[in-house]
């Protein structure tokens, strides 16, 4: 071994430090870079949304049913942890070359650009991102691999020398002349320092393209079609049961974003195309000027289990979406209207849904009185009762496209019904699973819905007796939950709630247990708890 190659030799703690510094450069520089020309295009967040799109169906129930709403924080942790391990044993192979190093990071770009363009389409500005962070990442792994302290040769010295050098300066693997690991840390604190100022000044930049003060200078028009004042035995908040209308910052969330998009108004545009006798184009502006309607809807997931918590309920205000295909006027054939979200999300409502004068399809632009909060779609989403959100509640909407079921969407790829009404459902919300309560007289409260029939009645029945009829709440229209009570004498023990609810067609939830996929979940909620 010559002397040259001995200069080139890496300790353990400087080629793994080496790697991962140099990967840290390589994403935030990508993340800057996006922030500036397309965000989508960021490496880290293509990645992680193409892997959403690829994973295969049981995949992604199982990380809904693990982590919930968490599940994309899951899945970016997971990749995390993968990019470490894979650096790290990039860096160790690169002990003694920079080539294994280089050509880890050479294939992360690789991948980070396919991503991009599959989420962006062939932008040639959208694809400097991962280019940058591709440059990026080499430029620094050649710089500190060069710059990184090496190790004595193979020989008694190579077995003294290490630790005489660990005892000067209290690290390990570190080693070299003192004026050597000093360059290396300083260069090493240098690239942390950038890369930390890079990925901030991109999660900056993405949040000041306006979003907020967007939303903030937003006035909502006045609707012509005011919601009727919400009757005050609508809510059984008092007895256990959920409150009537869901704060936004409580209202469920489930889509495939990875990253929230973040549109302007002023960036905003909506088009109406396909089987149409005339297209329309309108901004922000075009559409809130068009007449609008509030109204309560609660939505529902269908990835809600039975007994789950995503279904919520807002005063949406919007635009009627019959109104926009009345004026593009809609060809015969046409099935769908497949609408596309900024991200690429593509979801297909039946267009009898959208075209039914007493069912309010809504392009909303208000929930709650305010703007669309960014995560619930600002600056337009849209809000179809009685459905499933899957097929048409699409947020950050930009595109409407009338068309027929061959033009399949996003969910209908992957296995899920094309038309998925949702199902008749209750919920037990007090008591809570294997609580602890005082025996005797006790109140059992909960929630049920039928969106678009409207729920008729809630029974009852603990430890399989009788069912027994429960107290409902005030209604407020067919297309929002209703709360329910009754109040139990019980003996000390453990006992079992069930409950199930009867629409107003007359059907009666079905106790026979099915899974979410492929339109819903179905069966009896039941709680089992304690009296004492």
């Amino acid at each position: 071994m010559n002397r040259a190659s001995h200069r080139h030799r890496l300790g353990n703690t400087a080629a793994v430090v080496t790697a991962l510094l140099s990967v840290a450069a390589a994403l935030t520089a990508g993340h800057l870079v996006a922030a500036l020309t397309e965000p989508r295009a960021s490496p880290h967040v293509a990645v992680g949304n193409v892997a959403i799109d690829l994973a295969p169906r049981p995949v992604k129930e199982l990380a809904i049913d693990l982590f919930g709403t968490s599940d994309k924080l899951a899945l970016l942790v997971g990749m995390g942890l993968v990019i470490v391990l894979l650096a790290t044993a990039g860096g160790l192979a690169s002990r003694r070359t920079p080539l294994p190093g280089s050509v880890l990071i050479t294939g992360f770009g690789v991948l980070g650009l396919v991503a991009a363009a599959s989420r962006v389409g062939p932008d040639p500005l959208a694809l400097t991102a991962p280019l940058a962070a591709t440059l990026a990442g080499l430029g620094v792994f050649g710089w500190l691999h060069r710059t990184a302290p090496s190790v004595p040769p193979d020989s008694e010295a190579a077995r003294t020398e290490p630790r005489r050098h660990a005892e000067e300066d209290g690290t390990t693997g570190l080693v070299g002349t003192t004026s050597g690991r000093r360059r290396f840390l300083v260069s090493g604190a240098s690239v942390a320092l950038a890369s930390g100022a890079a990925g901030t000044a991109g999660q900056l930049l993405g949040d000041a393209r306006g979003v907020s003060r967007s939303r903030k200078a937003v006035e909502l028009p006045r609707p012509e079609v005011e919601a009727p004042p919400i009757p005050e035995g609508a809510d059984f908040a008092r007895s256990g049961a959920p409150s009537f209308i869901t704060p936004n910052s409580e209202f469920y969330r489930i889509d495939t974003a990875l990253r929230v998009p973040r549109v302007p108004t002023s960036e905003w545009r909506l088009r109406v195309h396909g089987m149409v006798e005339r297209e329309i184009e309108l901004t922000f502006d075009e559409l809130t000027s068009r007449r609008l309607l509030a109204k309560p809807i609660t939505m529902t997931c269908v990835s809600n289990p039975v007994g789950g918590s995503y279904v919520s309920t807002a005063e949406f205000l919007g635009v009627p979406v019959r109104d926009l295909l009345a004026e593009a006027g809609v060809r015969d054939g046409a099935e769908q209207v497949l609408s596309t979200s900024v991200d690429r999300f593509t979801a297909g409502t039946p267009i009898e849904a959208l075209t039914d004068p007493d069912r309010d399809a809504l392009l909303a632009v208000g929930m709650n009185g305010e703007p669309l909060p960014v995560e619930h779609g600002f600056p337009v989403r849209m809000v179809t009762p009685g459905l499933y959100g899957y097929v048409s509640a699409t947020k950050w909407l930009t595109d409407l496209e009338v068309t027929t079921w061959d033009n399949r969407p996003y969910w209908a790829k992957r296995g899920w019904a094309l038309r998925a009404p949702v199902k008749t459902q209750s919920r037990i919300d007090r008591p809570t699973g294997f609580e602890k309560i005082p025996a005797g007289r006790i109140t059992v409260a909960g929630v049920a819905w039928a969106q678009h029939t409207g729920v008729e009645r809630v029974e009852v029945r603990v430890d399989e007796g009788s069912w027994r009829r429960a107290e409902l709440s005030e209604p407020v229209n067919k297309d929002t939950w209703r709360m329910w009570r009754i109040d139990l004498d019980l003996p000390p023990g453990g006992h079992t709630v069930e409950s199930r609810a009867t629409d107003r067609s007359g059907y009666t939830q079905t106790a026979k247990r099915a899974p979410t996929v492929p339109d819903g979940a179905t069966g009896w909620h039941s709680v089992f708890f304690t009296a004492r």
